[in-house]
């Protein structure tokens, strides 16, 4: 996955252009929360208040858009893991990360319909997502094993697993709440006998 310092050849980007790449990013995850994959890239623009051109030259579809919203998400959770390991106890963090995923996993289905429509499969988007995904996972749970916080035998992935499976009845509107209780469950049920 290519960065946007890699894009520039070596160079970091300003820190104006850095901002309106955030700020574009950000009211485009709103617009595809709203109106699914028809959304107008004019309209993004107007509202992220920056010309028309500097959203082309950053992003010269509405696909590329769009991955790059879903890519942006997938990247503040997994470096969410590093923060949350430098600055919590192990089993914290591992509990805050995964309150974190429930509300990835809401991200993810409002911005799924949309994926949907990329041409082509959006299948490398998604398995490049759930590597950095696992890599967070597994960073924190190797973690709060070696503290003894949970259980030795724990595999990771079980733990989205099950977070995963309450996503699938998020059709109903407390879904997110009983996948945040669920995060408790996890936790104490991850706990050494």
């Amino acid at each position: 996955m290519a960065t946007a310092k890699s894009k520039l050849g070596g160079r970091k980007p300003r820190a104006d252009a850095q901002r309106n790449r955030e700020r574009i990013l950000e009211v485009a995850k709103q617009a595809f929360t709203r109106s699914g994959a028809n959304i107008s890239l004019d309209d993004v623009a107007r509202q992220a208040r920056i010309g028309a051109g500097t959203l082309y030259r950053h992003f010269p579809t509405r696909d590329a858009l769009l991955q790059a919203v879903y890519r942006a998400e997938v990247e503040k959770l997994a470096s969410a893991q590093r923060g949350l390991s430098e600055s919590l106890p192990p089993i914290e963090a591992l509990r805050a990360w995964m309150l974190l995923f429930v509300d990835y996993i809401a991200t993810k289905q409002i911005i799924a319909p949309a994926l949907n429509t990329l041409v082509g499969k959006p299948s490398r988007l998604f398995d490049a997502s759930g590597d950095m995904i696992k890599a967070a996972i597994h960073a924190l749970v190797e973690r709060a094993i070696a503290n003894g916080d949970i259980r030795s035998d724990l595999d990771p992935l079980d733990l989205l697993r099950a977070l995963i499976g309450v996503s699938n009845v998020a059709s109903a509107p407390d879904w997110a709440q009983s996948a945040k209780r669920l995060v408790q469950i996890l936790i104490s049920g991850s706990r050494p006998a």
